[in-house]
């Protein structure tokens, strides 16, 4: 009788039951585990031999960039990575420098700052000051 499936309700299918339960338990958590995560997407980096309004679409046309929202009374325009490593500032009509294209990267623990002055070089050294004042700034 060794070949015979065990009585329901018996001690045996208790522990068959478990076992069965207990597995379908740890393959559905696999099955939820989080995947590897793929390799972080790189920032474009500037080219300044392009057009400002070559780079410029390349830049906001970039998979994994989030814009900030836009304030009508400031000529710029942010946007920056999902993951927070880069930002942006395009320049807009009006604004010091204009046009002009900056970048910020987060580098072991420093932020670098970059940029494309097509423009005003007065205007683009204003913007590139005010962006290096706000690595300063702390709150009071």
């Amino acid at each position: 009788m060794r070949g015979m499936l065990p009585l329901w309700g018996s001690c045996r299918q208790g522990r068959l039951r478990g076992s069965s339960a207990a597995l379908l338990i740890l393959l559905a958590a696999g099955a939820c585990a989080p995947k590897p995560d793929a390799a972080a997407p790189t920032a474009m980096a500037l080219n300044c031999a392009e057009p400002f309004e070559a780079q410029a679409a390349r830049i906001e046309a970039q998979p994994h960039l989030v814009p900030a929202p836009h304030e009508s009374a400031e000529p710029y325009l942010f946007y920056s990575t999902e993951d927070g490593h880069a930002s942006y500032l395009i320049t807009e009509k009006g604004a010091p420098g204009h046009p002009a294209i900056l970048m910020q990267r987060a580098v072991g623990g420093d932020v670098k700052t970059t940029g494309c002055p097509y423009g005003d070089r007065k205007g683009y050294n204003q913007l590139l000051a005010y962006l290096d004042g706000l690595k300063a700034w702390t709150r009071k």
